[in-house]
């Protein structure tokens, strides 16, 4: 029988952040399964010279909430913000694939001050427009149907 005690104990291990082990070992298997970053922080890796940050996994106690930084538009690997987080900053048309980020993208948060951010599924002679994301739609916690469909992102400043 579960005691109100051992109850607590497990919401309280499950609430806690990441350890900076456990974070540090996760930091290391992104690199090693997408290699060319560098890391930037305790959880966040950079590529091509910050134009890309992969942030692989969430250190605050905040859960299922859209966390994007201002000046960036954001892009979460699982439903509901679930990490890794992907974001960029950059107007014009990106190639997810560059970064690894392909077919990846669930959530979106856009936290620009102007503009849109579409995403698009490469379709072989032509190219789908999937979703969205703008200053009137900044939050969508779940794509779908277009889950894990996007392979570029084109932003309008």
């Amino acid at each position: 029988m579960l005691t109100a005690a051992t109850i607590a104990v497990a919401l309280a291990a499950t609430a806690t952040p990441a350890r900076a082990a456990d974070v540090q070992d996760r930091v290391d298997a992104y690199l090693k399964a997408h290699p060319g970053g560098t890391q930037i922080g305790p959880a966040d890796i950079a590529y091509s010279g910050g134009k890309f940050v992969v942030t692989v996994v969430r250190t605050d106690l905040a859960a299922a909430a859209p966390d994007c930084p201002s000046n960036w538009f954001c892009f979460y690997d699982g439903t509901n913000y679930t990490y890794p987080r992907g974001k960029l900053s950059d107007c014009g048309a990106q190639d997810l694939g560059t970064w690894g980020w392909r077919n990846r993208t669930a959530s979106v948060h856009y936290r620009m001050s102007t503009g849109s951010v579409t995403f698009i599924n490469e379709t072989g002679s032509t190219d789908t427009p999937l979703f969205t994301a703008s200053t009137t739609r900044r939050t969508i916690a779940d794509v779908a149907p277009y889950r894990d469909m996007a392979d570029y992102v084109y932003r309008t400043c």
